[in-house]
């Protein structure tokens, strides 16, 4: 598995990182919740171990921005928070998975192990006329060939897709995608546009376009479907 660690107690993150790392699986780690934030979200992981404890956001509130964005990547809350309100807590704010510190290493594993089965159960694939959009791995696919989106550009693809046909304004769009404190370039949404116009070109389809409506915003079309 491709798992992405979030641990500020350092000497913590190295055990934990050395052995997940001779489990098998690669290991990112990152000890701050605004970079986790980004992270998580930019690079497709297979389960994310977040630590509730954080020193500047704690992960609580992390967690609560990546499900708000549609990340849908499983997320196993490490933490010494162990009362069954905390954990209530942390489950409805989008946690998969709870752990309480001390933990057995194997423990661990197994929960992880776990976690990704249930993930690859889920089957969380579906259909855009012939493309095929991978959740997990956050790819289109044609055919035989594939294009890896981005965090963002998948977002942006699944929500145009789960509207196709329709014209979603760019206000839409920004607050879905890239939530509604935004406060980057107006642009943004156009920019993000022509980047998957381009993975769309690179695989040849011609069956799904995404058109701009001129002063309002965009539209996913599907050749042959109403």
């Amino acid at each position: 598995m491709k798992l992405l660690l979030i641990e500020d107690e350092e000497k913590m993150a190295r055990l934990l990182q050395r052995g997940l790392t001779e489990a098998g699986h690669l290991v990112d780690v990152c000890g701050r919740g605004e970079d986790a934030l980004e992270q998580a979200l930019n690079i497709a992981y297979d389960v994310v171990l977040l630590d509730w404890n954080l020193p500047d956001l704690d992960g609580l509130a992390v967690l609560r921005r990546w499900r708000e964005r549609g990340l849908r990547t499983p997320v196993l809350m490490l933490t010494a928070r162990g009362t069954v309100g905390e954990k209530v807590m942390g489950l409805r704010a989008g946690a998969d998975d709870y752990l309480v510190k001390p933990f057995a290493f194997e423990e661990l594993l197994a929960r992880l192990e776990a976690l990704h089965r249930r993930d690859d159960a889920q089957g969380l694939a579906s259909k855009v006329g012939p493309l095929v959009l991978d959740a997990r791995r956050r790819v289109i696919r044609h055919g035989e060939h594939e294009q890896v989106l981005t965090g963002r550009e998948f977002a942006l693809f699944s929500e145009l897709a789960s509207h196709a046909g329709e014209v979603l304004a760019r206000s839409t769009l920004l607050g879905h995608v890239w939530g509604e404190s935004f406060d980057g370039p107006p642009n943004i949404v156009d920019v993000y546009v022509g980047y998957l116009r381009g993975k769309l070109k690179k695989l040849q389809v011609e069956a799904v376009s995404i058109q701009v409506v001129r002063g309002v915003g965009f539209r996913l079309v599907v050749e042959g479907r109403e």
